[in-house]
């Protein structure tokens, strides 16, 4: 069998600062330090349980924050950004997927780092009506393919208001519970081992015996956005299928939820082009 992992930073353990999330912040190597325990830990625990395969999708922000020199054989790693499907790019390969160090969607409060994909442009977005995190836009992704999510390890406010709700078989591990922004609490790393390595294995014992199942959303699929400027939305109104709603929002509508992410993807990119030209 093969499992899917996908792999962020901002609901990782301790981290709580921004010098923790970028290439040259001073805390960024102590991050891909825990973030990288944390994948090998659930790694490790999936192979024990009968994988014999690991990919792992490195995505936050470049794509290439675990040390890789530490990773076992049995273990693919995807690296690199922009790549399509972004966070959950091979996620069609696999039987299962679990995502680890996620965090709450924009707007979330007492929520460390709370964003949605992209937290210099995305104020908000809809899946069908719905307001989501990166993990509900992912595991949709991952639905499309019948692939479910049986684990869920991040910030306590995603754990409470996305997994329970959307995904109650999933295995939830809080890694951190925080008290603003930029503070929160965590285990000692060897109690989140210990967590992470019974999850993993009630995780696949629920799939194995049946009580699992991929999360989905209904096609076609209506998609809304809100940007933080007006400028980010004047730029993708420019794609035809884009509708203007008000200054910061547009809507647009799709076959399916890949289309749908391949679009948002895009908007996004054209996001930071536009925010590049004007600091310029």
């Amino acid at each position: 069998m093969r499992v899917f992992i996908s792999i962020d930073l901002e609901g990782m353990p301790y981290i709580v600062s921004r010098e923790h999330l970028f290439v040259k912040g001073t805390l960024y190597n102590e991050a891909r330090k825990i973030a990288t325990k944390i994948t090998l830990v659930a790694a490790e625990s999936l192979k024990e349980n009968g994988f014999d395969e690991v990919i792992i999708a490195d995505s936050h922000g470049p794509m290439v924050n675990l040390l890789i020199d530490e990773l076992p054989e049995y273990v693919e790693i995807v690296r690199g950004f922009p790549r399509p499907l972004s966070m959950v790019a091979y996620v069609e390969e696999c039987d299962v997927a679990l995502f680890l160090g996620y965090h709450s969607k924009a707007g979330t409060p007492k929520s460390t780092f709370d964003h949605t994909y992209s937290g210099a442009s995305i104020d908000r977005i809809e899946i069908n009506s719905i307001p989501v995190s990166e993990f509900l836009l992912n595991a949709y992704v991952a639905g499309h393919y019948n692939v479910p999510a049986i684990l869920v390890a991040g910030d306590a406010k995603l754990i409470e208001e996305d997994v329970r709700k959307f995904t109650p078989w999933a295995e939830g591990v809080v890694l951190k519970t925080s008290l603003s922004r930029y503070s929160a609490k965590s285990p000692s790393l060897s109690k989140l081992e210990k967590e992470i390595r019974k999850a993993v294995k009630r995780g696949v014992e629920k799939f194995k015996a049946g009580e699992t199942k991929p999360l989905k959303t209904s096609y076609p699929v209506k998609v809304k956005i809100r940007f933080l400027g007006s400028e980010m939305a004047d730029a993708a109104e420019l794609l035809p299928m884009v509708k203007r709603i008000d200054g910061k929002t547009v809507e647009y509508e799709t076959k399916d939820i890949i289309e749908a992410y391949k679009i948002f993807e895009l908007l996004v990119l054209a996001s930071a082009g536009v925010r590049a030209i004007v600091q310029r």
